[in-house]
């Protein structure tokens, strides 16, 4: 359909009510700010509190089932890198989740009622991390929260707009400045909570944050997308797939593992960066040591800054010329800033000496990352929405997360790696890998992106 079609079809009264978009989208963006909140509370947290608090043998006896992981999966690390090793499995499952989310949602619940249960087993286990002894039990019940309500709500996201609407790939821009917002908040509350009053309360705060998303979306429902679960008593439509579906699914698994990869950096600082943060980095001032997680505080609201930004000057940029990067364009443009960016982490370990890292080359890390990641991650979400056959919608975007399974699953082991190799090499691994995305990016975009976006 094209955006002529379009036009002459009279949209619902809320269409543009939200920024010039459907109102479902200001509505959606505030739940995904509450869970990316609470998400982001955990992830921010999760190794500060298990290498300063956790991993010591006197309390890693009380949690139920951790010495036998410690002893059977994780092969006896100890520290920092079992710390690293358990942050790469629960945040690399939180992103594999989602397929079978997608899957239950499409096939069985709908996506309305398999979000709703995700949120709510969220919170159940933000609250299980007050307690000791429930830790693992608590990752457990995040792990398939998340699963459960990740790419349920942004494939309604897309759902919003009818095909050709060139509004979706903005859409996802808005949706992740909410996300961006959430991210500056998280640390300063909830880190701030756990590293100067308790850890608990951080974790507290991120579930209290998770029922309110959980309501506020059971309050916009007459603004969501139809649902796609089948009335009582209907026959289930079977899924109907399209002409030229196949090639989309093929450049959908093609495209994860070359995300994979080209996630490394950014998802390495909620990882070994954090520690490298906490041990190496010049946090005092004035007497006053500012907690190291708000240094995902300052990576987010580079992160926001940009997102704005970068949205602007695109917007300007086709006002003034009428044209501007294609989604795989954008996508190559952001692994170039991922390379510089991940070249100041080098240059700040290879310039140290012998005191403290001062934060100038970690403030440039931050910000050429986020133009990074401003051009990379919500692009790249609007590219496999565009991608996805609506058959199978849902089941695509959990698909997506598989590049975030691979990329933290990864770090999960190169992390661990950063107690005993030279820091130097360590984040010169960090830049390859952005190169190894800028590269495999171009291909596609040269070798198979003229057929599929012409098609889609």
């Amino acid at each position: 359909m094209t955006a002529e079609a379009i036009g002459e079809i009279e949209l619902p009264p809320h269409d543009r009510a939200f920024l010039g978009h459907p109102k479902g989208l200001g509505y959606l963006a505030l739940v995904e700010g509450c869970e990316r909140f609470s998400y982001y509370s955990m992830q921010t947290l999760l190794v500060l509190y298990m290498v300063n608090y956790l991993l010591v043998p006197e309390k890693i006896a009380k949690v139920i089932g951790l010495s036998w992981l410690q002893q059977n999966w994780y092969g006896g690390l100890e520290g920092q890198p079992l710390s690293s090793a358990i942050f790469g499995d629960y945040t690399s499952l939180v992103y594999l989740m989602p397929i079978f989310g997608g899957i239950a949602a499409d096939r069985w619940l709908g996506r309305r009622a398999a979000l709703v249960a995700g949120g709510a087993i969220m919170a159940l286990g933000h609250f299980l991390m007050a307690f000791e002894s429930s830790f693992i039990l608590a990752l457990l019940a995040l792990i398939v929260g998340v699963g459960l309500f990740k790419g349920n709500i942004a494939s309604q996201v897309g759902e919003l707009y009818r095909p050709g609407d060139l509004r979706r790939a903005m859409a996802f821009q808005i949706f992740y400045i909410a996300i961006n917002v959430s991210v500056i908040v998280a640390p300063l509350i909830s880190g701030t909570l756990g590293e100067k009053v308790g850890w608990h309360w951080g974790f507290g705060a991120a579930g209290v944050v998770m029922v309110a998303g959980l309501l506020l979306y059971l309050a916009a429902s007459p603004w969501l997308p139809a649902d796609n679960r089948p009335a009582r008593g209907a026959a289930r439509p079977k899924a109907e797939f399209q002409a030229g579906d196949g090639l989309r699914v093929l450049a959908v698994v093609l495209l994860v593992p070359v995300m994979a990869i080209a996630l490394l950096t950014n998802q390495e600082i909620f990882n070994a960066y954090l520690v490298w943060a906490d041990q190496q980095f010049q946090l005092t001032f004035f007497g006053e040591t500012l907690p190291t997680s708000w240094m995902i505080t300052i990576d987010a609201a580079f992160s926001f800054s940009t997102l704005v930004g970068v949205a602007a000057f695109w917007k300007w940029r086709a006002e003034k010329t009428g044209t501007e990067p294609d989604e795989l364009g954008k996508m190559i443009i952001g692994s170039a800033f991922s390379v510089i960016g991940g070249l100041c982490l080098v240059i700040a370990a290879a310039t140290q000496g012998d005191g403290k890292i001062g934060l100038f080359w970690p403030l440039m890390f931050h910000l050429f990352n986020s133009l990074g990641f401003s051009h990379l991650l919500p692009v790249s979400l609007a590219l496999f929405s565009r991608l996805a056959p609506r058959a199978i919608n849902a089941t695509v975007i959990g698909i997506y997360y598989l590049a975030f399974f691979a990329a933290n699953k990864t770090v999960g082991i190169i992390g661990g790696w950063y107690s005993s190799m030279d820091t130097v090499q360590f984040w010169l691994l960090h830049v390859a890998s952005a190169a190894v995305g800028l590269v495999a990016f171009t291909g596609f975009r040269m070798f198979l992106a003229p057929r599929l976006m012409a098609e889609s």
